[in-house]
């Protein structure tokens, strides 16, 4: 099992904020585990020096590979000490039967256990005694190492990252977050803080997204659009011409009822969302995105202008209770 340093840690947006979402709703601390995957990127050698200077830059970097660390999805609990016990010491059996019924729930995934994470509030964002326990057996266990994907060696690493999530000492009108990322090192026996890179979709992000393959625990489920003619949208594609034609019924008498939710998006545009070749059309997923902001940005307006005259309404009722009051 080897100890090899991770170079970067990166997982999704959504699974991010999700893993917020349960540790904010949650009626205390909690802890769960991160699953993912390690992969090998292999650095550009391209260099102006002489090749004797290429060549051995290319023998370092072999020998030392460039590690990225993927956390793709994760599993929390309601409470804390769930596979370890209050000294800091893992529960094998326990981990193993929850590790088993995890892989019974998605069995096509391919993603491994590299490591745990702790939610707490109002507390230093900084590893405890405990925690530093919990990582360093669990990065013993010679058990629950995985492969390094495409490695030009054959690498293991045992479940080595520490994700630490806390809350502000004082309680503030903004609800907010603090996350640090962590790999715990078995030759030093020390945690080693890493970058933590939040992986989004949009325009700035659209290389790396591009590269970013995360997996969600959830099996796959059939698109349907609910409320319009889905019967319409079944076509036997007998030919090229018939298919044309069902999609221009559905664009218009369907059209308005999906202008409910995007304004000016087709039928056709979405139906290119769906299926394996949605990766194709970012730019599509981007423009709906927009047009629903759009109309969320709309409807805040509206509501702040409500707001504003039932206050304007309050306002003058109290002046009216003043002036009857002092009538009478």
């Amino acid at each position: 099992m080897d100890d090899l340093p991770l170079q970067k840690i990166q997982i999704s947006g959504p699974t991010l904020a999700s893993m917020i979402q349960r540790f904010s709703s949650s009626p205390g601390d909690v802890d769960g585990l991160l699953f993912g995957r390690v992969a090998h990127i292999t650095p550009s050698n391209f260099s102006d020096d002489d090749p004797t200077t290429t060549t051995s830059s290319s023998t370092l970097s072999s020998d030392s590979p460039t590690l990225i660390a993927t956390i793709t999805s994760f599993f929390c609990f309601n409470s804390t000490t769930t596979f370890y016990d209050s000294t800091g010491q893992l529960n094998v059996v326990s981990l193993r039967r929850l590790l088993s019924s995890d892989r019974d729930r998605d069995s096509n995934s391919p993603n491994s256990l590299i490591g745990w994470f702790s939610g707490r509030r109002k507390t230093p964002l900084r590893p405890s005694m405990r925690e530093s326990s919990v990582t360093s057996s669990l990065s013993s266990k010679i058990q629950f190492s995985f492969q390094v994907e495409n490695s030009p060696k054959s690498y293991t690493l045992s479940p080595c990252i520490f994700l630490l999530l806390t809350t502000p000492f004082q309680d503030q009108l903004i609800h907010t977050h603090d996350f640090r990322a962590y790999q715990f090192r078995l030759s030093t026996d020390y945690f080693e803080p890493k970058t933590l890179y939040v992986v989004n979709i949009g325009p700035a992000f659209r290389g790396h997204y591009g590269a970013f393959s995360p997996n969600s625990p959830f099996p796959a489920l059939s698109c349907e659009l609910r409320g319009l003619h889905s019967s319409s949208m079944v076509e036997d594609s007998k030919s090229d011409g018939e298919s044309l034609r069902g999609m221009r019924k559905i664009s218009k008498e369907d059209q308005e009822e999906l202008n409910a939710c995007a304004e000016g998006f087709e039928v056709g545009r979405l139906s290119r969302l769906m299926g394996s070749e949605a990766a194709n059309y970012t730019a599509e997923l981007e423009e709906l995105y927009d047009k629903m902001l759009a109309k969320l940005d709309g409807l805040a307006r509206v509501v702040e202008k409500s707001s504003a005259r039932v206050l304007e309404q309050e306002n003058h009722n109290l002046k009216l209770r003043h002036k009857i009051a002092g009538l009478e």
